[in-house]
């Protein structure tokens, strides 16, 4: 049963980054929808997740993705956008801890 939750959370949740990505994608050259993204699934994870949430788990692991975003930091320093690269890479992970830990605020009040 575990692992039907979870793969449903991970259905749901790899669509919705797919979205995501696109709607930005079409409108900026910065990878602000996987930014967006992995700071949504770090708030909802700290947040909801529980080591029994298994749903919850499934979305926000397919929601969040480290191999899209390493490919577009890689991406950008690639084609010598550096500053782009740089911001990506500290903003996603200095956003996604503080979103992290805001989400554990909010999910233990």
């Amino acid at each position: 049963m575990n692992i039907l939750l979870f793969s449903i959370g991970a259905a749901i949740g790899a669509p919705l980054r797919f979205w995501i990505d696109c709607k930005f994608k079409a409108r900026y050259k910065f990878p602000a929808g996987i930014l967006l993204a992995n700071i949504f699934g770090s708030f909802l994870i700290g947040a909801f997740a529980t080591d029994s949430n298994y749903l919850v788990l499934g979305f926000c692991g397919a929601l969040t993705t480290w191999s899209t975003f390493i490919v577009d930091v890689y991406s950008g320093v690639a084609n010598k956008q550096l500053k782009q690269s740089l911001i990506n890479l500290i903003g996603s992970l200095i956003l996604g801890v503080l979103a992290f830990k805001f989400g554990i605020s909010v999910g233990s009040a």
